[in-house]
C-alpha cells in the first residue's frame, strides 16, 4: 500500500478544505514568517503572594504509599522513561531533548512524548511525599538542561518549538510541577542559581504562550489539539500572570474552552471525533482547566461541568465489569497528565475515576489519589448549592450512534456488547475516526472477546497504520477489499460512510438493531449492506445478519477479531468454538457458498493482529468469512455459555 507523495497528500488535503480555512491557512503562514521577528513577550515585577496557586494539597495527601512513586522517581532519576502505556526508554539522566529516545521507530511522537514532560510530575510527586532533595535537585538539572538545548526557535524547525498542542502539554505540566514544588519561592529555586532558573523558566513559559496563541487549530483540525491547545494557554495564564498579556490570553482561552466542550460532544456524552482514547484525553483536559477556574476564583459553568458529567456517563455505561473499555477510533495513550503509578488500567479508566472522584463518587483510593494530587477530591462540592452529580449509566446513544446490548450488567456473568452505527468523525478530515461502520464489540464475564484491535502507530509503515484504521481490521463487512470510506492520508478521510438506523432497540436484554451505511454505494456497481443484530438475553445467544445487496458479484469478506488470549479452533461445517478464561462460545454461520477460515498474524496484506497500546501489535486470531455471491445474506448465530 503506497503513501500518497507529497503533492498527491496536499491536493486531498485541499479538498477537504473550505474557502475559509484555506484563507485562513495562508494569512496562518504570512503571520508566522513575520512573528520571527516579534520580540518576547517581557516579564513584569510582581510579589510572589499575588499569583493566586490553582493547587493546593490537602492533608490526606500523605496518606498515599510513597514507595510506587519513590520507584518510579528512581527510575527516572537513572535515566529509564516510561512512554505511552507500556514502554519505557532509556536516555541519559540529561536527555538529548532533540533526538527520538526510541531510534528505531521514525514516528515523531516518540520525541514529543520525551518533551511531555510527564515524567517531571513524578519526581515532583516523589519529592513531596519523600522530602528526599535527589527527586528536587534531579528535576532542576532536568530542567535546565532542557532550556539549555530547546531555546525558542521562531522558524519552527525545532521539534519542541513546531507544534502548538506539544507545547501546551509541555505547560499543563510545567504548571503542575511548578504548583507541587511550592511556586515562586519553592524548592525548586532555594539553591544557589535558584532566582536564575526560574526566570528562564518563566521566559520560555511566555514564548510558549506567544507561539501557542499564534498557532490555535483552527477549521478542520480544531479537534482535541485545539482544546489541549486553550487549556495549557489558560493554566499557564492563570499560573505565571506575569506579562500584561496574561489576563487576556486566559479570558480567551476559558470562553473558547466553554464553547469547544459543547461543540465537540454529542448531546449524549460521545466526543465527536468517534474515538475514545481522544475523549478520556479531552475530558482530561477540560477538567484540569476547570479544576485551576475554580480554585482560582474564575469558575467555569454549570454547562461546561454538564459536558463532563454526561461524557464520564458513556464511559461508565460502555465499560465492562472489569472497567475496560473497547478501543473504539484511533488512540495514542495520550495523558495529559500521569498523577497515578502505573496500574495496568486503560485511560478512560483512569481519567473516569478521578472524574467520579471530583463528583464526589464511591471509587478506589487510586482515583481517588488522582484527584487527590490535583487538590479537586469533591471539588464540585464547594461550588454550587446543589452541585451536579455523576449521571447513571445507560445503553442508548442514539446522538453519537451507539448502542449496548447484554445482560448480567456489573456481575460475573456479565455479556456487554457495543453496536457502533455513528459517523465516521468529526471535522472534514475526521482525522482520528475509523472506517467501522456497524462493527460490533463483545465482552463476556469481564474479558474481552469480540475486538476492535486498537491503533498501533501513526509514523511507521504506511500499510499497518492503514490496516489498523481500515474495515478489514474491524468486525464488520468489507467489500472488494476496500475500506467503506477512502482514504487521502494517515489522518485524511475523503468519501466518508454514512451510517444510520433503521430500527433502534428498545433494550439491551431484549435487543433489535438493523443499521445501514452507503460507504460502498461510491462503487461503480453500488453495494448496500444492511446489519441486523439481535440479541436474547434469556438464551445468551447473538446474531448478526448481514444483507449485502449489489447488481453484479462482488468479494464479500465479514470478520470477527477475537482477543489474543481467546483459543479459537475451526471445526466441521465452518463452526467456529471460541474459550476465554471464564466463556465459551460456539459461532455457526449459515449462509450457502460461503468460506469460513482462520487468520492469525497475517503480514501481506495485514490480518489478524491487535494492538494493547501505542507502538505495539501481537498476532491475534481473526474469523475471515468470505463469498463472491451478491445479493447475500449471511446469518452469523452466537451462543454464549459463562463458566464460574
Amino acid at each position: 500500500m503506497k503513501e500518497p507523495s507529497g503533492l498527491k497528500w496536499l491536493v486531498n488535503r485541499l479538498r477537504v478544505m473550505s474557502k475559509a480555512e484555506m484563507g485562513y491557512r495562508i494569512g496562518q503562514t504570512c503571520r508566522g514568517l513575520l512573528t520571527r521577528f516579534e520580540s518576547p513577550p517581557k516579564l513584569i515585577a510582581t510579589q510572589s503572594a499575588a499569583i493566586q496557586p490553582w493547587i493546593k494539597l490537602p492533608p490526606s495527601i500523605r496518606e498515599i504509599d510513597a514507595e510506587p512513586y519513590r520507584a518510579e522517581a528512581d527510575a527516572l532519576l537513572a535515566g529509564h522513561v516510561p512512554l505511552f502505556s507500556a514502554q519505557t526508554v532509556s536516555v541519559r539522566a540529561h536527555p538529548d531533548w532533540n533526538r527520538n529516545p526510541y531510534p528505531a521507530s521514525g514516528d515523531i511522537k516518540y520525541l514529543w512524548e520525551l518533551n511531555r514532560h510527564l515524567q517531571w510530575v513524578r519526581l515532583a510527586q516523589a519529592y513531596v511525599l519523600t522530602t528526599d532533595v535527589r527527586y528536587c535537585h534531579g528535576l532542576a538539572a532536568q530542567i535546565r538542561s532542557w532550556l539549555d538545548q530547546c531555546p525558542p526557535d521562531r522558524s519552527g524547525k525545532s521539534p519542541n518549538w513546531s507544534s502548538a498542542s506539544e507545547m501546551a502539554d509541555r505547560l499543563i505540566n510545567w504548571s503542575v510541577v511548578w504548583q507541587l514544588l511550592g511556586g515562586w519561592d519553592g524548592a525548586l529555586f532555594k539553591d544557589a542559581g535558584g532566582a536564575a532558573l526560574r526566570s528562564r523558566w518563566l521566559e520560555s513559559a511566555l514564548a510558549h504562550c506567544q507561539f501557542i496563541r499564534r498557532n490555535l487549530s483552527r477549521h478542520s483540525s480544531a479537534n482535541n489539539h485545539l482544546i489541549g491547545e486553550l487549556t495549557g494557554l489558560y493554566l499557564a495564564a492563570r499560573t505565571w500572570p506575569l506579562t500584561t498579556q496574561s489576563e487576556a490570553w486566559a479570558t480567551k482561552a476559558k470562553a473558547e474552552l466553554e464553547r469547544e466542550a459543547v461543540l465537540q460532544h454529542f448531546a449524549d456524552g460521545v466526543n465527536r471525533e468517534q474515538a475514545f482514547g481522544y475523549q478520556a484525553f479531552t475530558v482530561e483536559y477540560l477538567m484540569v482547566a476547570g479544576i485551576c477556574g475554580q480554585r482560582t476564583g474564575d469558575s467555569f459553568s454549570r454547562k461546561y461541568w454538564d459536558v463532563l458529567r454526561r461524557a464520564c456517563r458513556f464511559f461508565r455505561s460502555v465499560k465492562n465489569v472489569q472497567g475496560e473499555m473497547p478501543m473504539i477510533g484511533d488512540s495514542d495513550d495520550g495523558a495529559v497528565l500521569r498523577l497515578e503509578p502505573r496500574d495496568g488500567k486503560s485511560r478512560p479508566a483512569v481519567v473516569l475515576n478521578r472524574c467520579d472522584a471530583i463528583f464526589d463518587l464511591d471509587v478506589a483510593d487510586s482515583g481517588r489519589h488522582g484527584a487527590r494530587w490535583l487538590g479537586a477530591e469533591c471539588l464540585l462540592q464547594e461550588q454550587y448549592e446543589n452541585p451536579p452529580t455523576a449521571l447513571t449509566i445507560d445503553w442508548k446513544f442514539a446522538g453519537s450512534g451507539y448502542y449496548i446490548f447484554g445482560s448480567g450488567f456489573d456481575t460475573a456473568d456479565e455479556i456487554k456488547g457495543l453496536v457502533d452505527c455513528g459517523p465516521l468523525g468529526f471535522l472534514g478530515i475526521a482525522a482520528h475516526g475509523h472506517a467501522d461502520a456497524l462493527a460490533i464489540c463483545l465482552s463476556i464475564a469481564g474479558e474481552a472477546c469480540l475486538v476492535d484491535p486498537g491503533t498501533y502507530g501513526y509514523g511507521d509503515d504506511y500499510q499497518w497504520r492503514q490496516y489498523f484504521r481500515g474495515t478489514s481490521a474491524h468486525n464488520t463487512v468489507c467489500v472488494d477489499g476496500l475500506d467503506q470510506s477512502q482514504s487521502g492520508g494517515r489522518f485524511l478521510w475523503l468519501s466518508k460512510a454514512q451510517a444510520q438506523v433503521e430500527k433502534a432497540p428498545l433494550s439491551p436484554e431484549q435487543f433489535e438493531f438493523v443499521g445501514t451505511h452507503d460507504g460502498y454505494m461510491r462503487l461503480r456497481d453500488p453495494v448496500r449492506h444492511t446489519r441486523h443484530v439481535r440479541y436474547d438475553g434469556s438464551l445468551k445467544r447473538l446474531l448478526v445478519k448481514d444483507d449485502v445487496s449489489a447488481k453484479t458479484s462482488h468479494q464479500i469478506e465479514q470478520f470477527w477479531h477475537f482477543a489474543p488470549h481467546v483459543e479459537v479452533q475451526l471445526g466441521d461445517n465452518g463452526i467456529v468454538v471460541a474459550r476465554g478464561r471464564h466463556f465459551d462460545l460456539e459461532m455457526r454461520c449459515s449462509a450457502s457458498a460461503v468460506e469460513v477460515s482462520l487468520v492469525r498474524g497475517q503480514v501481506n496484506p495485514p490480518l489478524g493482529w491487535y494492538s494493547s497500546g501505542y507502538g505495539m501489535k501481537e498476532p491475534a486470531m481473526t474469523v475471515r468469512v468470505c463469498t463472491s455471491l451478491c445479493p447475500v445474506s449471511i446469518e452469523t448465530h452466537f451462543t454464549i455459555k459463562v463458566r464460574q
